[in-house]
């Protein structure tokens, strides 16, 4: 498992808000949620899953602000990808939980 940490900007808008295209980005994601966990902050988006799927994904997501009409996107990812023993979003949580006791 691996988990991707991904911010998809959208250039040339109207507005400066985005909400409506990371709203678009999660229905993407949740028609994937057989595949892969994720996790919307304020600042991006973590996916969850086996690496193969989430490049699949990523590429996916990359495409969603082209499809409403942008011509320009710029994607910012960064992977977490373990192998000495499993990876997961809680489980990184639960371990500085468990430290700030």
């Amino acid at each position: 498992m691996a988990i991707v940490d991904i911010t998809i900007y959208p250039v040339g808008t109207e507005t400066t808000s985005v909400s409506q295209y990371v709203a678009e980005i999660e229905k993407v994601l949740e028609q994937e949620s057989d595949r892969v966990k994720f996790q919307l902050t304020p600042m991006s988006t973590l996916i969850e899953g086996e690496l193969k799927d989430l490049f699949e994904i990523v590429q996916r997501l990359h495409e969603v602000p082209f499809q409403h009409g942008i011509k320009r996107v710029e994607t910012n990812i960064r992977i977490d990808d373990r192998r000495d023993k499993p990876l997961t979003m809680a489980g990184k949580i639960d371990s500085v939980k468990a430290k700030m006791k």
